[in-house]
């Protein structure tokens, strides 16, 4: 009996824990980093934030913002957003009951899941998604159930919403949706029609939707941003996820928000208390700032920059035999694995690494495991410095 107890007690990880490994984007920044390449891999984007923003910060560590904040945020930074949102979006949210402020996207992605769904809740997501979104679900022990978009026949064709597969993905524990747009890794901007046919199907079934929309200031050619939560009906079922980390590029300041109706933001609130008590302070005030104070061409300039960096790495990625898929928006591009060595898309994307010092990463990290489209791509990120993308499409010459 005394050999079964202890046994029993014996110490030893979850039964989540062994199952979770280092994503493929930070075992490849590692990778590139210990070798001094061009880390094409990771979505830090290094480009300089806007000086109004950090002046903004280094003002607020000066004056004694240093202390935690209320669970939902500086009242300034709310009241900012929501003034963004009427202005590019149409979109009418009470700043005190409505909108959190978060420790990045990633922390209120984390607390909304923790509010809504129980273990055993599956959650729809389109193929080819962002790994963090599946890791996180299986954290709470949700399921991540992957539904795959058409698959672009050619370079510039779209990668397509089929509101049927949708539909058969749909089962009695379905509770929700994950959207993603514009999309990592696809920069999929997803149109009207298709965001028409998700809402009738989330209205249908009654599910509620998670959506990402960080990068919804990097938008190329025609493309518009929709948020979901605009459309009729879908103000009550939307979990609206954004935040600074891209549009100012400060990817380590941690600053996010969550808006959503009134009745699901104390429990989401609590969560994200519980964990990470506030977003840090003096930035909430540097990014109410840049809310405030930065002009619209502000946002414009990004898309263009961004534009122009695309065209640099498109270019670079089609001369090197690494056929680019063209995104709408986003700032990341999924490219054939050409002529590189290896039998999976992993060991492709090190042999990249290896001949060239271009970092990338995997397809297969976008994909549900077997799948033949990941294991034919890699995923290459553009925000970077003018003199960094040079110096990739240098190296990626020598292919």
């Amino acid at each position: 009996m005394a050999s079964e107890i202890l046994s029993a007690a014996a110490l030893h990880l979850s039964e989540l824990a062994p199952r979770t490994v280092q994503s493929e984007i930070r075992a490849m920044t590692v990778a590139c980093d210990s070798m001094g390449g061009v880390n094409l891999a990771q979505g830090v984007c290094d480009t300089d934030p806007p000086a109004l923003v950090a002046e903004a910060a280094q003002r607020a560590i000066r004056d004694g913002h240093n202390i935690y904040t209320r669970l939902d945020g500086i009242a300034r930074l709310r009241e900012a957003i929501a003034a963004q949102l009427f202005r590019t979006h149409g979109l009418r949210v009470d700043p005190d009951r409505e909108i959190l402020i978060t420790s990045g996207a990633t922390g209120a992605f984390q607390a909304a899941l923790s509010a809504i769904l129980n273990p055993g809740d599956e959650v729809l997501l389109f193929e080819p998604f962002y790994g963090y979104h599946a890791g996180m679900l299986r954290g709470v022990r949700a399921v991540p159930i992957p539904v795959a978009m058409s698959v672009p026949l050619q370079s510039e064709s779209e990668w397509k919403l089929d509101p049927d597969v949708v539909r058969a993905a749909i089962t009695p524990r379905t509770r929700a949706v994950i959207l993603n747009t514009p999309s990592n890794p696809a920069g999929k901007v997803f149109t009207l029609p298709e965001l028409e046919a998700l809402a009738a199907i989330a209205e249908e079934f009654n599910l509620f939707i998670f959506t990402d929309e960080i990068y919804e200031h990097f938008i190329y050619g025609n493309n518009k941003h929709i948020s979901p939560a605009t459309l009729p009906g879908m103000r009550e079922r939307t979990i609206l996820i954004s935040g600074f980390s891209k549009t100012f590029s400060v990817t380590g300041w941690r600053v996010g928000y969550l808006v959503a109706d009134a009745k699901w933001i104390p429990s989401i609130g609590y969560f994200h208390d519980l964990l990470y008590i506030c977003a840090p302070a003096p930035f909430q005030h540097a990014c109410a700032d840049g809310v405030e104070q930065l002009p619209a061409s502000f946002y414009t300039s990004l898309a263009a920059d961004h534009l122009a960096k695309r065209t640099v790495l498109v270019d670079a990625l089609r001369a090197a035999g690494l056929t680019p898929h063209i995104p709408d928006g986003a700032y990341y591009i999924l490219a054939s694995t050409g002529s590189l060595k290896g039998t999976n898309a992993a060991a492709k994307a090190r042999d990249l690494l290896a001949r060239t010092g271009v970092g990338s990463v995997a397809g297969s990290a976008f994909f549900r495991p077997g799948s033949p489209t990941g294991e034919s791509l890699l995923r290459f990120c553009f925000a970077k410095k003018d003199h960094e993308l040079a110096e990739a499409t240098r190296r990626l010459a020598t292919l």
